[in-house]
């Protein structure tokens, strides 16, 4: 007796295909974002280059997925990576932007600079008091020259505050100019006449 015919068995049914993996670009973009957003932010700028870097990372990892077919946010990882770049520009901006302020400021406390003080005028008994502000430092002098013209030079180290140069006849009167020049440029002036009269040059 021979064996009955049975039908033969279903072919299987075939696996479905596995599901985009989005997460890197996704990622990515996120970070790109924030780190965009933080790069506008003064003193936090200088901080937001790691979230743009790993926004670079991320995204381009992404991009590379979508081109193989693993996943399919191909605009997504592109805005990541695009965001995350401007990011980074702007973050290279501001660390530029900050190391040439700490330049500016070392090269300004280690500069000398030359205070020029000059007084003229025919009075003869003026009182002279000229004051110099230096990084940390005030230095004060009062003088009572015989007759006019009178000058004084000041050479300062480190961060220069400015001054003062005042100058006021006495009892005879007359006139008086005072005279500020620093490094060589003029930085301030003034007029006074009379009996007890004052100029002052300050501000500077």
């Amino acid at each position: 007796m021979s064996a009955p015919d049975y039908p033969p068995p279903p072919a299987p049914y075939p696996a479905p295909p596995a599901p985009p993996k989005n997460g890197l670009g996704t990622a990515g973009f996120v970070l790109g974002l924030i780190g965009l957003i933080f790069s506008f932010i003064p003193v936090v700028g200088l901080v937001a280059w790691p979230l743009v870097i790993l926004g670079i990372i991320f995204s381009a990892l992404g991009f590379v997925r979508t081109r193989s077919g693993k996943a399919t946010n191909k605009g997504l990882s592109i805005a990541g990576l695009v965001l995350s770049v401007i990011g980074l520009v702007i973050c290279i901006v501001w660390l530029a932007t900050a190391a040439k302020v700490v330049n500016d400021v070392n090269n300004e406390a280690n500069r000398s600079v030359t205070v020029h003080y000059e007084v003229t005028g025919t009075a003869k008994d003026a009182s002279i008091t000229y004051t110099t502000f230096g990084d940390g430092s005030t230095s004060t002098n009062q003088e009572h020259p015989q007759a006019l013209p009178w000058s004084k030079d000041i050479s300062t180290k480190g961060l220069f505050k400015g001054g003062s140069l005042m100058v006021t006849t006495g009892t005879e009167g007359g006139e008086v100019t005072c005279k500020v020049i620093v490094d060589g440029k003029e930085a301030k002036t003034a007029k006074a006449s009379g009996n007890f009269a004052t100029a002052s040059c300050d501000g500077f």
